[in-house]
């Protein structure tokens, strides 16, 4: 499922990333690539804040649902 439509609060784990190669790197640098898990913290409108290890990562709808759980 996309990454807006997955619950909050649970540990998720990055099943597919559909987008091109460049946002592909971008994603990966980002430290999320397939087997990744990540937990989201925050829904608004289709926008996630997302926790990737240590850190936190807000994304956009459009980003959000190339990102697959």
């Amino acid at each position: 499922m996309p990454l807006p439509i997955a619950p909050a609060g649970e540990e998720l784990t990055v099943k597919k990333v559909l987008t091109d190669e460049k946002n592909k790197r971008h994603f990966e640098n980002l430290g999320i690539t397939i087997g990744t898990k990540i937990q989201i913290l925050s829904q608004v409108g289709g926008n996630v804040i997302i926790k990737v290890k240590d850190g936190r990562l807000a994304l956009d709808r459009t980003l959000a649902m190339k990102i697959f759980v």
